[in-house]
Parts: structure tokens; sequence; C-alpha cells
């Protein structure tokens, strides 16, 4: 009697074999994702340490069946995330600890995110929006993506957790790759709660900065904005950059926003931003960049399968970046590469 093959990531029996092994892995790491979002939406982490634990502490702490929540973190632990230990007991290990909430690099607003019933049922209509070549969140939920986080508070509060995650992540390497040295004055557009220009600012002690979005954003500062050497330095604005943005700085940086909107309304946001810089002044765009010729680029095409489904947006390739700066009075000046995102930089044409 012959041996069913071990699924490579899961380490599991399957019968399947060949292809369909592969085939299998992919059609259910949507299980996968479950699993790392129900951890963090419960907070497991959170209530762990590196020391084993049983799972009946863990329970009382979140909340959660201690049965199902033992189930829970054993298939946890078959993807590293905690340890499994004899006797019901798990550790957090050092992969598990981005999601605790106050790890510097935490994910738990993003698995929180990705794992929530606005994002799941609206990805499970990806076909539709292929089909009809757009955004299939009005058709599912009855309004536009933006009008339902102003509808939806705590979903709102879930979504920029998730986003200023997975921006901070992306991003951090603009800290050090881009030269602020001849800017003076830093506008953050849909800049979130702050956490990213904290550390621009943080990092660039001659710098100035002002933050703006959304006035519910805003209004839930993240707390390393507030910190000595940085809040001083920083002022907060809040409006649509839809109808306009601050005046007066010489540099206007929009990372991980201008992929959420269409070329028309890129355009818009680009030339309020024209409009509002100095003379000598420059747009970043920190963005994941599709590659022009066909190559592995993972991350960059399935952000861009996700706005497709969402908000008519999409992950753009260096050429289409130079057309929509072109439209906007603006021209691609250089691109500069980074570990998670690239900086497009734009100067007037």
């Amino acid at each position: 009697m012959s041996t069913p093959p071990l699924s490579p990531v899961h380490g599991g029996p399957t019968p399947l074999s060949g292809p369909a092994v592969h085939l299998f892995e992919l059609i259910t790491s949507s299980w996968v994702a479950a699993a790392v979002s129900a951890a963090a939406e419960l907070g497991v982490a959170d209530t762990m340490s590196g020391e084993p634990t049983h799972v009946d502490e863990i329970a009382k702490l979140v909340e959660a069946d201690t049965d199902a929540l033992h189930r829970l973190l054993r298939a946890c632990a078959d993807l590293g995330v905690v340890e499994e230990h004899p006797g019901r007991n798990y550790a957090l290990t050092e992969l598990g600890r981005a999601l605790r909430s106050d790890a510097p690099d935490s994910m738990r607003g993003f698995a929180r995110w990705l794992g929530s019933p606005a994002e799941r049922s609206t990805m499970a209509h990806l076909a539709d929006a292929v089909r009809v070549g757009g955004p299939v969140f009005e058709a599912v939920h009855g309004v536009p993506v933006w009008d339902y986080m102003r509808a939806n508070p705590r979903s709102a509060s879930v979504f920029d957790q998730g986003m200023t995650d997975i921006s901070s992540q992306l991003t951090r390497s603009l800290v050090d790759e881009y030269d602020f040295a001849d800017s003076e004055c830093l506008v953050d557009v849909g800049g979130g709660r702050g956490r990213l220009l904290s550390l621009i600012l943080a990092a660039n002690p001659h710098l100035r900065g002002v933050l703006y979005d959304r006035p519910e954003v805003v209004s839930q500062l993240d707390p390393a904005l507030g910190r000595e050497g940085v809040a001083e330095r920083c002022r907060v604005e809040s409006g649509s950059f839809l109808d306009s943005v601050p005046a007066g700085g010489d540099t206007y940086l929009l990372a991980s926003v201008i992929h959420n909107w269409n070329d028309a309304d890129t355009v818009r946001i680009l030339t309020h931003c024209r409009t509002a810089m100095t003379a000598e002044g420059r747009v970043l765009l920190a963005e994941v960049l599709v590659p022009e010729r066909p190559e592995p680029a993972r991350t960059a095409k399935f952000m861009d399968l996700s706005m497709l489904v969402h908000c008519d947006g999409k992950q753009r390739t260096r050429s289409e970046f130079a057309e929509v700066a072109e439209r906007s009075g603006l021209r691609l000046n250089r691109v500069v590469p980074g570990l998670g995102v690239s900086v497009v930089e734009l100067v007037r044409a």
C-alpha cells in the first residue's frame, strides 16, 4: 500500500500527486491566511512570550473557547507563528512576534484587515472584477469603498491600521534609501496616522513636516509623531487630497497612495501637488512598481489585483507613472529603487 505524498507547505499527507500537489497548496493558501488573520484578530500574540504558556491561560485572556483555540494554535505552529509544546502549551516565535500590537515591525493590523469580512467578501468576487474590468466593492457592499469606510468606523479603523502597518514596512527603506538633505518642508499627503513621517523626521533633524489626511484619520495620531525632537517640527492638517493639499512644501510625499486611484484621479491629485509646491519642488511617489518586462514580481502583481477589486486603482510601471506625470504638468526625473518600494521622483515639466 503506497503512502500519500506529503504536502510541501502543510506537511501532512495529501492524495494528490504531481502538479496537483502544487495547485492544492495554492488553492488552500486562503486557509493559511485565515488562520494567521484569526490569530491577529484574537490578539493571541499580545498574551504570549517565548516561554510556553498553557492554552487555557491564553484562551482566558483572549476570551476564546479553549479547545477551538488549541486547534487554531496547533495549525499556526505548522506555519512557524507559534511553537507547540507537550500538554497544549504554546510559545511565541520570532515570526509570531510581528503579530504583537507593540512590535516595531507589527503586521497585526494588516493581518486583521486581510481577514476582515469586508476584505474577504470583496476578494471573493475577483472573477467578477475581471469580467467587468473594474472594482466590484460597490456591487458587493452597496456603496463605493471610501463611502463604506466613512459609514463603518470599526472597519475603517482596522483598515487604517492595516494600511499603516503595510505601508510602514514596505516604505521603511525609504528612510534610508532616499536623501532628504535638499528638502526643508515635507508634506506627507495621505500620510495616515503619521508613522512613516515620524521615521523620516527622526532621521532628518533639519526637516519640517506636515501630515495631511482625512479628519477621522489624523484624529488618531501615531504616538511616535508626538515624541520629543519630532513633534515640534510637525504640524497636522486635515482634508481631502482630491480637493487640495497644503501649500508651501518643497517635497510632497505620497506613500502607497497613488495606487488606490485611477489615472484621472491620479492626475487630479498630482496636479494639486504641483500647484501647491514651491518652484523647485518635487513629488515623491513611494510605490511598488510593476516591471516593464515579464518577470516575477509577486507583491506588485497581487497588490494590483487587490486594487482592481476594491477601488479602480492599479500598480503601475515606470512608463505609466511617466505618462500620468506628464498629464499633470510634471516630469519623471528618476526612480530610486528600495527594498520594499521604489521612489518615483517627479519635478515640474
